[in-house]
């Protein structure tokens, strides 16, 4: 044997164990995979009875009747403001005096009015009985009789038609002074005695509530108007302010959407005192349809790939990837319409990427905690 086949053959002889570790390494890699066991936490799926919920963003507002806002009659300037934002008010206080020139002049004009007409009528109706008294001694011809007659009766009609105008100068005159219909708390003040205000919504002077009325006007979903009631309970889920639990009930249902956008506005009332500012944003849960008799598990057992759902079941020591149909939920559980029956044992914990049939070490919910 020559020296280059020598060394061939001794190349040769020490690659054989190398291929021989390789080919031997790799079902030993595959073993440890497949022997590979994931601890899970399981919760048994059961039959009970499940509430569908709306949710919906919403305002704390007064009710209607417990809310004025003050905006001038007419162009005109604040004489008297004696309120702050903040000031309790009681019912007929003085919430605002306008100087209003218009209705001011025209009111001092059918007063003079009325003074004049009266002064007509009364000389019309001595010139009545004046000629009434000749005719009876035959001084007077009946012709005098009848246009004195007349002339006092439009005598009369002047000073009804005066009365009217100066009725009507007086309600107008009578809006200058603005005093509250209720007992309530300035909640805004948007001017100063002495300000130019206009006669329009969007230059209001002052906003009065009534913070012992209070609801909530809750805007929900389009999609959900026909599962809203009237009388169906609800409760605030959460907001910028933390309530607690606070009980609501729906007295007003959607009838038109809110232009602009997607969504209803649903009047909620408390059961209880709201001890919110109107203006509060809160976020609300309406109860929907009731199901008694719904299979359900925990929400946190589902499983989501883009649109399909699914559960992983706990079977022999196994974990199954089932596919499943949702109904209800309340955020704790939800309703399973298919791919679950009562008694199956669903992953709730580890079953984050965790393939079909993957060998799992189960343990109930709730062991180990205290």
């Amino acid at each position: 044997m020559t020296r280059r086949a020598w060394i061939g053959v001794r190349a040769t002889a020490v690659g054989l164990p190398l291929l021989v570790m390789t080919a031997c390494g790799k079902p030993a890699v595959e073993e440890v995979e497949s022997q590979s066991v994931v601890t899970v936490t399981i919760a048994t799926a059961q039959v009970g009875a499940i509430v569908g919920l709306v949710h919906a963003t919403g305002l704390v507002t007064p009710s209607p009747g417990a809310e004025l806002i003050v905006v001038a009659p007419e162009a005109a300037r604040i004489a008297e403001i004696p309120r702050a934002a903040g000031d309790p008010v009681k019912k007929g206080d003085v919430l605002v005096r306008f100087e209003v020139p218009s209705s001011t002049a025209d009111l001092e004009r059918q007063q003079a009015e009325v003074a004049r007409s009266r002064a007509a009528l009364e000389t019309a109706t001595a010139a009545k009985a004046r000629a009434a008294a000749l005719f009876a001694k035959g001084i007077a011809a009946r012709r005098d009789v009848e246009e004195s007659t007349r002339a006092a009766a439009e005598a009369e009609a002047a000073v009804s038609q005066a009365k009217a105008a100066l009725g009507s100068a007086q309600t107008v005159a009578a809006r200058a002074v603005v005093r509250a219909t209720f007992d309530g708390v300035v909640a805004k003040r948007s001017h100063n005695p002495g300000d130019l205000v206009e006669a329009s919504a969007s230059d209001p002077v002052l906003r009065v509530i009534d913070p012992r009325r209070l609801e909530v006007v809750a805007s929900a979903p389009l999609a959900d108007a026909a599962r809203i009631r009237v009388g169906a309970a609800a409760h605030v889920s959460g907001g910028a302010v933390d309530v607690g639990e606070l009980a609501l009930r729906v007295v007003g249902g959607a009838v038109a959407v809110e232009p602009g956008t997607a969504t209803i506005p649903v009047r909620l009332a408390p059961a209880g005192p709201m001890r919110l500012p109107a203006g509060t944003p809160i976020d609300v849960s309406i109860e929907a349809e009731r199901h008694p008799t719904a299979i359900l598990i925990p929400a946190a057992a589902v499983v989501r790939d883009g649109e399909e759902t699914s559960v992983f079941v706990a079977v022999s020591g196994k974990a199954k990837k089932r596919a499943v149909k949702l109904g209800l939920a309340d955020g704790a559980h939800v309703e399973i319409l298919s791919g679950v029956k009562a008694g199956d044992a669903v992953i709730v914990d580890g079953q984050a990427g965790l393939p079909d049939d993957a060998a799992v070490s189960a343990k109930p919910a709730g062991d180990g905690e205290k």
